[in-house]
């Protein structure tokens, strides 16, 4: 979806057009939704269509818009868009694949691996000893940490919810219980040194990670290579990230952990509709 930016003079200042790196089917999909929600509620009316609604909040997604910004150019009130905010992330986050769903579809696809890794979405400070687990020692920086499975060629298919930035990658993966889910679905993972151990089973793992050198034992030449082709095959996972935190209201999040769950989920709908490899 691409406008071309030519001012005009508004009731309150000049408004301006500009580009939404979007297809015109994410905007569809969306509006789609709005009026399905509408109709559920028996809303009688909206300021605006549902199909200004949704782009209106693509925008403040995808570019971090400031709500009263996108009010003053559409002619409603900063608290309308503040609300029509969160409804419109509810309704897709509720669209995101379960883990235990999204693992039997790739294995009916015939699939065979998926890709694990964590990130840090950064979120921002505040005073007080609320804020103080979000703070990462590894980033150096206060976040929320959230796990995702992404299939061999970087594709999203589930993420977790957040957890404190002070959490670490593996006990997130043991509170989702993703090492039975994977043997549930028949199916093996690929993750960095930060899994190492994360497999109950060693005789017979379904989560494969590289090897760690320790302290008087450093790692022979087959094991480097070793997690070299480890690494390798992992590299699809970051384009999956990548995609994630195209949208810019990522930067820093104002939201708590629950709202930041359903956000990123909300993301994770829309990147799939928009990325396919």
């Amino acid at each position: 979806m691409s406008k071309n930016s030519h001012p005009v003079e508004g009731p309150d200042g000049l408004v301006y057009q500009c580009r939404l790196p979007l297809s015109s089917v994410t905007l569809d999909m969306v509006a789609g939704l709005i009026r399905a929600h509408l109709k559920k509620i028996r809303s009688r009316w909206r300021k605006l269509p549902p199909r200004r609604i949704a782009l209106i909040v693509l925008a403040v997604l995808r570019h971090d818009q400031r709500l009263c910004d996108m009010a003053g150019g559409n002619g409603v009130s900063a608290s309308t868009v503040r609300r029509w905010l969160p409804e419109v992330i509810g309704l897709l986050s509720a669209r995101a694949p379960r883990l235990d769903r999204a693992l039997k579809k790739i294995a009916r696809k015939g699939g065979v691996v998926v890709l694990l890794d964590g990130t840090l979405v950064r979120t921002r400070r505040r005073t007080g000893d609320e804020n103080r687990p979000n703070y990462s020692g590894k980033h150096k920086a206060h976040g929320l940490l959230f796990l995702a499975l992404t299939d061999e060629r970087g594709n999203l298919v589930w993420i977790s919810a957040a957890k404190p930035g002070r959490s670490s990658e593996i006990t997130t993966a043991r509170h989702n219980k993703i090492t039975s889910h994977l043997r549930e679905a028949g199916l093996g993972a690929l993750a960095d040194l930060g899994f190492v151990g994360l497999d109950d089973d060693p005789h017979d793992p379904v989560i494969v990670t590289g090897r760690r050198a320790t302290r008087g034992h450093p790692l022979t030449a087959a094991q480097k290579e070793a997690n070299r082709l480890v690494s390798r095959e992992r590299a699809a996972n970051e384009h999956g990230f990548a995609d994630l935190k195209n949208w810019r209201i990522l930067t820093k999040v104002r939201m708590n952990a629950r709202h930041a769950t359903k956000l990123l989920r909300a993301l994770l709908v829309l990147t799939n509709g928009e990325v396919h490899r």
